[in-house]
């Protein structure tokens, strides 16, 4: 990752932690409702609430920061032939595969006999019913 790339992601993390601290501090619209609605005297109910403040200005500049910083991340990561800096592996490609065949250690094998016994067989799967021998095996289409 390029110095110029690593400062535009600390600047777009910046921004984001600015963006939510503004909007945290900004008045909400919807507690002056009520006064819209006769207990108080409100300038308008749904339309424009005159100028703009500076916490309401700061926001719409932040987010235009925040907007450009987006596309510049985007665009680093794509101009360049390979992955970026920011993602260069996914998850999926970090996990080594797995194997299918298993281990002799985790192969089940049946106790031993005692010395002068007959050792037991082995446990047969249960057969299909007799009748439904002739369309049981067929896939429909």
């Amino acid at each position: 990752m390029n110095m110029l790339e690593t400062a535009l992601l600390v600047l777009h993390l910046l921004v984001a932690a600015a963006i939510c601290g503004f909007v945290l501090l900004q008045h909400g619209k919807g507690a002056d409702m009520g006064a819209a609605f006769g207990s108080g005297s409100s300038g308008s109910l749904f339309g424009a609430a005159g100028s703009a403040n500076f916490l309401s200005r700061t926001t719409a500049i932040l987010a235009a920061v925040f907007f450009l910083s987006s596309l510049g991340l985007t665009w680093f990561a794509t101009s360049q032939g390979g992955p970026s800096g920011v993602m260069q592996q996914g998850v999926m490609e970090k996990m080594a595969p797995e194997k299918a065949t298993p281990k002799a250690s985790d192969v089940p094998t049946a106790p031993a006999a005692p010395s002068g016994e007959k050792a037991a067989e082995p446990a047969k799967a249960p057969s299909a019913p007799a009748g439904d021998s002739g369309k049981s095996g067929e896939v429909p289409k």
